[in-house]
């Protein structure tokens, strides 16, 4: 049976947070690093958080969860690092010819897809339903790819139109962002 996708409901979360621990950057050997990762971990309170944004997208197959998607305003992403030295560099890029700011883009991210669903149109679905969600408050979309996850590079590369626009630096890791 082909996954439904959805936003999430409450009752999600255990799914969401037992795929999140599956593919946890920290979880994972070096083998299974080249398969793909999630490097951000969520909590139940994190996840209600962006609930409360309609920030919380899943793909369901036979009562479990096989994907998922979060985004959410910058004032959420602002408690994390990473996300304070993406939105200083906002002002600093174009998109379109639009300048950006905290007040006309979002974050998403991160994105999961279960190993045995990869290749999947999961991914491409999942994204448009948060594309189409968040388009009403927000006309521009941010997200980031650490350099080291080639499987979530080539998945936006193949699946989305998405344009990179900066790369930076954090943590000695390198980054890309890109903006849809």
């Amino acid at each position: 049976m082909f996954p439904i996708i959805r936003t999430a409901i409450e009752s999600d979360f255990d799914g969401i947070l037992t795929l999140q621990s599956r593919n946890l950057y920290t979880n994972l050997s070096l083998t299974e690093l080249a398969g793909g990762f999630v490097t951000t971990p969520f909590t139940p309170d994190l996840l209600g958080q962006l609930l409360a944004q309609d920030g919380v997208f899943i793909a369901e197959s036979e009562c479990e969860i096989v994907g998922y998607l979060l985004a959410g305003d910058w004032k959420f992403y602002a408690q994390w690092e990473i996300f304070r030295l993406m939105i200083s560099r906002l002002p600093e890029l174009k998109f379109q010819d639009r300048e950006l700011s905290v007040d006309r883009t979002f974050q998403h991210g991160p994105i999961c897809i279960d190993v045995a669903m990869r290749g999947s149109s999961i991914f491409p679905q999942l994204f448009e339903l948060m594309r189409s969600s968040f388009a009403p408050k927000f006309p521009i979309g941010v997200t980031f790819i650490n350099k080291l996850n080639q499987r979530s590079f080539e998945a936006h590369t193949r699946k989305l139109d998405l344009e990179i626009i900066d790369e930076f630096e954090f943590n000695n890791n390198s980054f890309i962002l890109w903006l849809f």
